[in-house]
């Protein structure tokens, strides 16, 4: 579950992975294995990512549906990348407007 969403967090900020890696203070290997559910982040570097992100780490880790913050979750389960993609671009294309 944390590959899932620490990958739709990153693309919910318009960040690469070489761009969150910089944030946070790791390489860019290290978001690529998170991302691909190779390795998992250590303790300190969950909590860094969750208050990077203004999420609790029980919601990194799958154990909270939405993350505690003011705002609107779309939940996107169930469908394919590409329609996540183009949920992705019409927000994309409201905020811009």
């Amino acid at each position: 579950m944390f590959a899932v969403r620490i990958r739709y967090l990153r693309k919910s900020q318009g960040l690469n992975q070489v761009e969150l890696a910089k944030k946070i203070g790791v390489k860019k290997q290290s978001i690529s294995n998170w991302e691909n559910d190779n390795i998992l982040p250590s303790i300190e570097m969950l909590v860094k990512i969750a208050d990077y992100f203004q999420v609790s780490t029980d919601y990194l880790l799958g154990r909270e549906a939405l993350p505690h913050q003011d705002g609107i979750y779309l939940e996107v389960t169930g469908l394919r990348e590409e329609q996540v993609r183009h949920v992705e671009n019409i927000i994309n294309d409201i905020r811009n407007n």
